[in-house]
């Protein structure tokens, strides 16, 4: 059994940066591949970043791509997100999500346990 709890959403203005937290309990927090994904009111929940469990590959939705960086510390069981740049099409509620062995799936139904999720608002 994982839970994960994220944190440091918030509102900032468009062209600012946030960062984003994810922690975990559980053992070998290093077996998981962890995925961060956003949903706006009326869509989808969708993929954002994905990162292995030994952090040696990360994967980006290309509407992220060179504005959000994924990293994780397996010793602190923790999951970031760094975002910077923010435009107001990333407001959305971020979850973190961990998916037992594998590499980091698009797909939210791959995924094995799920955050409360945190609320990221950029304002233009």
């Amino acid at each position: 059994q994982v839970q994960l709890v994220e944190s440091g959403g918030g509102l900032v203005q468009a062209g600012g940066s946030l960062r984003l937290s994810c922690a975990a309990s559980g053992r070998i927090f290093s077996n998981y591949a962890m995925g961060w994904f956003r949903q706006a009111p009326g869509k989808e929940r969708e993929f954002v970043a994905g990162i292995t469990g030994g952090a040696g590959s990360t994967s980006y939705a290309d509407s992220v791509k060179g504005r959000f960086t994924i990293s994780r510390d397996n010793a602190k069981n923790m999951v970031y997100l760094q975002m910077n740049s923010l435009k107001s099409e990333d407001t959305a509620v971020y979850y973190c999500a961990a998916r037992r062995y594998g590499v980091p799936s698009y797909s939210p139904k791959a995924y094995d346990y799920w955050g409360q999720g945190t609320q990221v608002t950029a304002s233009s």
